[in-house]
């Protein structure tokens, strides 16, 4: 728990002036506490002399002057109260002056926490959700993003709650506690020995309690990640859903989710809940041992005074102690939130950035795929591809689905670094570039496309983040894009809604092309960019292709051989080796492997050109 507590607050040290202004104003206010009961007792003493009669004197350490000054003031007071009369307000008046320095700080303590714990836990989850974004793109793959989400946002939550209210507590009432208890040991001794012999029976079930919601909480965190990951693969399938009627499953689904996570967040609340009552009980226990102590005469002091000023005592003392109870069920809770958070933050890149990067120019550079090897865990994908890539070729990548296409692309784009061989661009080593100037030199067109919930503008923006309007307008116009962009209402500044929901599969193909010309790369990878789109669409979308590999390197992944008859080199992989290399009318001629697939191909299509 302690490692725990110093690394939450090891976040705000950025904030430790605001986060001490805090401390210090919640010790102020727990100091305060007892001095309004104090205040209550020196006032009702003054007031009213006759209540004094049998009350125990101030003690020796308070200032002769005070004591001097409090006894003319109740002999002035005894002999006649209504000519000292304001003098006598004046001195009630001391009691909410004392509330309102004890609320003020109270105040201060709040505000002073809770600021310090928003910006603390802002930045944790900018620097989490940056860190996240920086790791491999096989952390994304072994991992699901509703859990990812339910990490940033709601366990970094749990950690603000704690922050905030925790700290308050933390500081604020052992102070009150030990403040209260100095007071009853000043006033009775005796009594105050008796009470505190029921402490120690607290600790026994808070210790239970806590392991309970430790085990709950952590239970919770998971439930509610999978709850998240429900909801997001429901709303981004909503099609899929709705297409196949699967709108009560999923619901099922949700339900089943749900009642989990509510198993264990009741289990978390008796838990947490049952102390409170065990206190009282407790509390109430003392009171009567304190009362059975007088009855069979253990004290002689009767004086009702001071035993009201023990039963007060005793019950300001309720609430802070109840509140430390519950002070250690939101750190039980907020360290399990918090383990897998840490355990993100640690965890290593598996693709390093070199410690002194040397500089690329992919610009007329050759791409070399040097006697690669590549695994996902044990399952190999790639075995020695050795691959030359001249400047400016339109290299095509063909095989069947899990020949290792796409990871080729994946390795030049440096998701994963082969597990042997290396990756070379000008000669050089990509593990020795960093990451981000290497991916400067390259663009992307998927058959995914991935538009964001912005305007049409911004979406090509993002091709290369501040160019101008002319330019952004000048790569829609490359990319066959601007007809359809200038014939919506808003033009560029049509929000083209979640993943680009609002624009056909063609119409999207384009902006994602328009993207690409606007970061004029030296190097293209088209990853299967027109094998979801119509006849017509695919059209338009290869004439933008076909504008847009001018003049540089690309590599082609397609399914469909058409696309890529003009390819300077086409490769065909089979189960993660290069089978043949050459051009179309080559590997034709050598009526291997491609010619079979061309053949395949070739036949369904005049199959479904003779039955229409």
């Amino acid at each position: 728990m302690l490692e725990f507590l110093r690394k939450l607050y090891g976040l705000a040290r950025p904030y430790r002036v605001r986060m001490a202004l805090g401390v210090l104003s919640g010790i102020i206010c727990g100091l305060i506490e007892p001095l309004t009961l104090l205040t209550v007792m020196f006032v009702f003493r003054t007031v009213f002399p006759w209540a004094n009669q049998t009350s125990k004197p101030l003690p020796d350490w308070v200032p002769e002057t005070i004591r001097s000054w409090l006894q003319n003031a109740q002999e002035a007071l005894s002999t006649n109260v209504h000519t000292h009369f304001w003098a006598a307000v004046g001195l009630i008046c001391l009691i909410p002056a004392v509330m309102f320095v004890r609320s003020l700080f109270d105040y201060l303590t709040v505000y002073s926490l809770q600021w310090t714990a928003v910006r603390t836990v802002m930045d944790l989850r900018t620097k989490l959700f940056s860190h996240l974004m920086n790791l491999s793109a096989g952390f994304f793959t072994a991992n699901r993003s509703g859990e990812l989400i339910a990490r940033v946002m709601s366990d970094t939550h749990m950690l603000e709650t704690t922050l905030n209210k925790t700290t308050q507590s933390l500081i604020k009432d052992p102070v009150i506690v030990l403040g209260m208890i100095g007071l009853l040991l000043w006033q009775a001794p005796q009594l105050t020995a008796i009470f505190l012999l029921i402490i120690p029976c607290c600790i026994v079930p808070i210790a239970i309690f806590t392991r309970k919601v430790r085990r709950s909480a952590r239970a919770m965190q998971m439930q509610t990640a999978e709850l998240t990951q429900v909801m997001n693969e429901a709303f981004t399938g909503h099609r899929v859903v709705k297409a196949y009627n699967l709108e009560s499953i999923v619901t099922d689904q949700f339900r089943a989710v749900t009642r989990r996570f509510i198993s264990h967040y009741m289990r978390v609340v008796r838990s947490a809940e049952a102390m409170g009552p065990l206190m009282e009980f407790l509390g109430s226990i003392g009171i009567a041992l304190v009362f059975l102590y007088l009855l069979i005469g253990g004290s002689t002091d009767r004086d009702p005074t001071k035993l009201g000023t023990v039963i007060g005592s005793i019950f300001f003392m309720y609430k802070p102690l109840k509140n430390l109870t519950r002070m250690q069920t939101n750190l039980t809770h907020a360290r399990a939130a918090s383990e897998r958070v840490f355990e993100l933050l640690a965890l290593p890149n598996s693709i390093p950035e070199p410690a002194q990067p040397r500089p690329l120019k992919a610009a007329g550079a050759e791409i070399h795929f040097d006697h690669v090897d590549f695994s996902y865990g044990d399952n190999v994908v790639l075995h020695g591809i050795d691959l030359r890539i001249k400047p400016g070729q339109l290299v095509a990548l063909v095989g069947k689905t899990g020949s290792g296409k796409s990871t080729i692309a994946n390795l030049l784009l440096r998701f994963y670094d082969p597990t042997h061989g290396a990756v070379r661009v000008g000669g050089l080593d990509l593990r020795d570039v960093s990451t981000s100037e290497l991916r400067k030199q390259i663009a992307v067109v998927s058959q995914e496309v991935v538009l964001f919930n912005e305007t049409i503008r911004r979406n090509i923006e993002l091709g290369r983040p501040g160019a101008t309007n002319e330019e952004i307008i000048a790569a829609a116009r490359h990319a066959h894009a601007e007809e359809f962009i200038t014939e919506r209402p808003d033009a560029y500044n049509t929000v083209v809604g979640e993943k680009g929901v609002s624009l056909s599969g063609g119409q999207r193909q384009r902006l994602a092309i328009a993207r690409a010309v606007l970061k004029d790369a030296p190097i293209l990878i088209l990853d299967e960019a027109t094998s979801a789109l119509d006849t017509e669409s695919e059209r338009a979308v290869q004439a933008a292709l076909d504008e847009l590999m001018q003049g540089r390197t690309t590599i082609c992944i397609a399914h469909r051989l058409s696309t890529i008859q003009r390819a300077d080199q086409i490769v065909v992989l089979e189960a993660g080796r290069i089978a043949e290399i050459g051009t179309h009318a080559e590997l034709i001629e050598r009526r291997g492997l491609y010619q079979k697939f061309h053949s395949l191909q070739f036949e369904r299509s005049d199959g479904a050109t003779t039955e229409q």
